[in-house]
């Protein structure tokens, strides 16, 4: 889709669409949020919606890196720890692991 000729009041309304979407444990879609409307927020000509849709690309990239921080560090202290947590670890698991019960 190209935004440029898109009217302002629309994407003021996709990029709070994604922004709140964003919510339903979608992190992704803040980053796409974030890239997809960096330029129409801080290098296009000025317009009324301008302002807005800034607010909702600066939320979006913050709210990225700080969901893929998290996903990130999960990920690894799962994977470095599982063995010490045990029983725990596997009961949270989606695979369990073949050996004695």
């Amino acid at each position: 889709m190209d935004l440029s000729k898109m009217p302002n009041q629309r994407k003021l309304f996709l990029c709070k669409c994604y922004f709140f979407a964003g919510f339903a444990m979608l992190p992704f879609l803040w980053a796409v949020n974030s890239i997809w409307f960096a330029k129409q927020a801080f290098l296009a000509p000025h317009f009324e919606e301008q302002k807005q849709i800034k607010k909702y690309v600066i939320l979006s990239g913050i709210g990225a890196l700080l969901s893929f921080s998290i996903y990130i560090t999960w990920i690894i202290l799962f994977q470095t720890q599982r063995a010490a947590w045990g029983e725990f670890a596997d009961s949270i698991s989606y695979i369990y692991p073949f050996g004695i019960p």
